[in-house]
């Protein structure tokens, strides 16, 4: 893909076990463009963390590599952040402060550090609880300061495992509005794993359709619909539809192939 912010080179992925080796990954081969949104679906154990925490430098892979810009990632770095499905807030700070952690251990000036703490509290629209502690916050509200706090150092990729896992249905498409709005305001590109296909559908510009385990990609499909989207937009019930009909295809040779 011309102008790829993230490439992903016949990555594999082996953990030692037990009983013996577990591949969860083997040549996965993705191009993420700047400024895209690419949401990643699979069945069950197929490695869509595993691949998220490698994209992080999080893991290190056992073939293949990752690059950002050119550059092959060999560990963690600001150029990359990553949203987990539990916000890891720390409670005895209110969210103003929670928010500037990282522009704080960045080093970034105090006036500066603070007007952009304020710009991305109003984005998740929590500007009127900049004082609040996290445990007066509901699940929603976590992940909006979770959101607000990766944002706000400004990170070339943003990688979102699963985030609104743990919520409830409402809260979920209210969260699915709010991180359509934040990538139209700020185009960061996103990767962003679900285990549901409609989230999926959704948000992603593309859906990576990942195989049973070992995971590699058996799908992309390109998902065009105007935002910001719901589930119930025609082109959405669509891609929904797709993606359905290839994972129940993973899961059927899955059945009939067991590892």
């Amino acid at each position: 893909m011309k102008g790829a912010a993230l490439k992903i080179v016949s990555l594999g992925k082996t953990f030692g076990g037990k009983t013996g080796a577990v591949q969860a990954l083997r040549d996965v081969n993705l191009e993420v463009g700047g400024a895209e949104f690419v949401t990643i679906v699979g069945p069950s154990g197929c490695g869509k963390s595993t691949l998220l925490s490698l994209v992080a430098g999080l893991e290190e892979p056992t073939t293949g590599w990752v690059e950002m810009d050119g550059m092959r990632v060999d560990g963690p770095g600001a150029d990359r952040v990553v949203v987990f499905q539990e916000a890891a807030l720390f409670p005895w700070l209110d969210v103003q402060a929670n928010v500037q952690f990282g522009l704080k251990v960045a080093g970034v000036p105090r006036n500066e550090r603070q007007a952009r703490v304020a710009e991305f509290i109003k984005m998740v629209q929590l500007e009127n609880f900049t004082h609040a502690r996290i445990h007066e916050l509901s699940g929603g509200m976590k992940q909006r300061v979770g959101l607000a706090r990766a944002l706000v150092l400004r990170p070339r990729v943003l990688l979102m495992d699963e985030p609104f896992a743990a919520l409830d249905v409402q809260i979920r498409e209210e969260m699915q509005v709010v991180v359509q709005d934040l990538w139209l305001r700020n185009a960061t590109t996103t990767l962003f794993v679900t285990h549901d296909v409609r989230e999926a559908a959704v948000l992603g510009d593309r859906i990576v359709v990942l195989s049973h385990r070992p995971g590699t990609v058996s799908t992309v499909l390109t998902n065009d619909a105007p935002r910001p989207r719901t589930q119930n937009d025609p082109t959405v019930l669509e891609q929904i539809r797709k993606a359905n009909e290839i994972l129940k295809a993973e899961v059927t040779w899955a059945d009939q192939h067991p590892l």
